[in-house]
């Protein structure tokens, strides 16, 4: 009798540990699914809002254009060619400026691009931490977090060379980049960022690995 209450015993605290486990992991996976649809949520107002904009600001230059094709005419002028707007659109995302969208369609991401790269910014999307702006000559790096949930920048590891990532400036002008290399290196590694492009429009993503070691950063060119 005494070996018997003692085996319900075991058996109690085994059951509890098994069910608290399972809650732990149950718990985990909850946060890590609810994390991402909050995060992917949130993202496709604001690329939302972010279309909004581009398209207002591009029938304003339209309007203007043609209100300067038509002072031209009327003055005889034989160059009819606008130069185009220097405007741009203007955003704010959780707090943070936005300047751009970044998409890749082989793994349906699409996020609005922040102006930093900051331990709280990166938390809500990905942003410029190196660089002279986005769609300019030169090397820029976009940085986002690895949740490892498919959130941000966490199916990385999944693009190949050939692949394609678009950038959107706060201009309208949308250009495509090819990828063209892909590696893993230490945190510390900076030389990505700071490499030549030859004249050339770049972009690099740097991302987490899945083990939080080290570094997967990925170069695409203007196509």
């Amino acid at each position: 009798m005494i070996e018997n209450n003692k085996f319900n015993k075991i058996l109690t605290v085994l059951l509890i540990i098994i069910f608290v486990a399972i809650v732990v992991v149950l718990g985990f996976f909850g946060f890590d699914f609810f994390q991402k649809v909050y995060i992917n949520a949130n993202a496709n107002e604001a690329i939302e809002e972010f279309d909004n904009k581009i398209l207002e600001l591009q029938q304003s230059n339209n309007n203007e254009n043609i209100v300067e094709n038509t002072v031209q005419n009327e003055n005889n002028t034989n160059n009819n060619t606008s130069s185009g707007s220097s405007k741009s659109a203007s955003m704010q995302y959780k707090g943070y400026d936005v300047i751009g969208k970044i998409q890749i369609p082989k793994t349906k991401l699409s996020y609005p691009v922040l102006s930093c790269a900051t331990v709280s910014s990166m938390k809500v999307s990905v942003g410029v931490v190196y660089g002279p702006g986005l769609n300019e000559v030169g090397n820029t790096v976009l940085m986002g977090h690895n949740y490892r949930n498919g959130a941000l920048f966490s199916n990385n590891k999944k693009l190949a060379n050939g692949d394609s990532i678009f950038i959107t400036d706060m201009t309208g002008r949308k250009i495509e980049y090819v990828i063209y290399n892909m590696y893993t290196t230490s945190s510390t590694d900076f030389d990505y960022a700071i490499r030549t492009t030859g004249g050339k429009r770049e972009i690099s993503l740097a991302s987490c690995t899945d083990d939080g070691k080290s570094r997967l950063i990925i170069w695409a060119v203007e196509k």
